[in-house]
């Protein structure tokens, strides 16, 4: 509930700040066009008729600004942008509208605010997000290598890709061509040094698994079947306050509920929003195809068990046995199994959250 006397709306860019402000007791409004700094839009704010409750759009900017002004003593709420609400035959947009904009939808308490993590947290999860940079990397590197060869005829048949066996065999390859031999090296050359990147990354992150915030977090999610400890620590670090869901409400956050569009008796489902963080929604419909086959409490489970309280382990087992059932009732059923997995992904991002909220004694 809004409850300052002063609301204000900042447009922030790279270069400039659009900023308005609305006095709540004589109506009048205040616009000013500020550079980036911190300490100017302090200044800036200080000069309104207080108490101050500010709000910006979250973007490429980060959350520098807020942190600052909350640090100061001045409420700062950032905003989801595609949350906001716009006239529909409003055809003008200007820096300064959109600052009045958002000065009007903070007084009427008319936002959708985002988390603002602290730079600890925000720092994990720069690295975690290079670290999947690095993966993609990777992937299309390794592709460039084997769709080059094979527009000349040439297939690997010595088993499994990517190890040191079919390592040696790219090495033996030779072209006499000069345009093909140097384009073959380059997106060899470009492979390795992507590998280097993506496994010094992992390292990084591994530690991220045994110190810090993270670790009781990150060790009851690795209980679960398919949530290694890379996966388990990215989601730690991705979703942040798990508090703040339910074991229902997870799903439509990461976008792994259906579409819909139902008006009276008419209900129309489609495929999933996709919304939300889409580094997490990969993580689990990749982790969801590990429970497709029978539950076995392997070596790597139970070391990973002896990490957690026997309150998660036995969380986790049920949601192991729970999440397999499912499997085999969408197959008995005939589902699609790209269909079926989407849909314990989703089930399976609740039991991440009943284990993430669940008392560490």
């Amino acid at each position: 509930m809004f409850t300052e006397r002063t609301s204000v709306g900042l447009d922030v860019h790279a270069r400039s700040v659009a900023a308005a402000a609305i006095d709540g007791v004589t109506g009048e409004v205040f616009k000013a066009r500020l550079v980036p700094d911190q300490q100017v839009v302090l200044e800036w704010l200080g000069g309104l008729p207080g108490p101050v409750a500010t709000a910006y759009e979250a973007g490429p900017t980060g959350y520098g600004l807020a942190r600052a002004l909350r640090a100061a003593g001045v409420r700062c709420e950032v905003v989801a942008p595609s949350k906001l609400a716009r006239p529909s035959g409003d055809r003008v947009k200007t820096d300064a509208r959109d600052a009045m904009h958002l000065a009007r939808l903070l007084r009427l308490d008319e936002y959708t605010p985002v988390r603002v993590p602290t730079e600890a947290q925000e720092s994990a999860r720069d690295l975690v997000r290079a670290r999947e940079a690095a993966r993609g990397d990777l992937m299309r590197a390794r592709h460039r290598v084997s769709k080059l060869l094979l527009r000349h005829g040439i297939v690997y048949s010595g088993g499994a890709a990517w190890t040191a066996k079919h390592d040696a065999w790219l090495l033996g390859q030779r072209f006499e061509l000069p345009g093909t031999r140097t384009a073959f090296e380059d997106a060899y050359e470009s492979a390795v040094l992507a590998s280097g990147r993506r496994d010094r990354l992992d390292e990084q992150v591994a530690v991220l698994a045994t110190e810090g915030e993270y670790v009781p977090v990150a060790s009851r999610l690795a209980c679960l079947r398919g949530i290694s400890t890379l996966t388990s620590v990215a989601l730690a670090v991705e979703i942040g306050d798990w508090d703040r869901f339910t074991g229902s409400s997870i799903g439509a956050y990461l976008g792994l509920v259906p579409t819909e569009s139902s008006s009276g008796t008419r209900r129309s489902q489609g495929s999933i929003t996709k919304t939300g963080n889409t580094h997490v929604r990969r993580l689990l419909v990749e982790a969801a195809w590990h429970h497709r086959k029978p539950y076995r409490h392997t070596a790597i489970l139970r070391r990973r068990w002896e990490r957690a309280t026997p309150a998660a382990v036995a969380r986790a087992q049920a949601g192991n046995h729970r999440l397999h059932r499912r499997w085999v009732g969408y197959a008995e059923r005939r589902k699609r199994p790209v269909l079926a997995n989407v849909a314990v992904a989703r089930e399976l991002a609740g039991w991440c959250w009943s284990l993430a909220v669940l008392p560490d004694q």
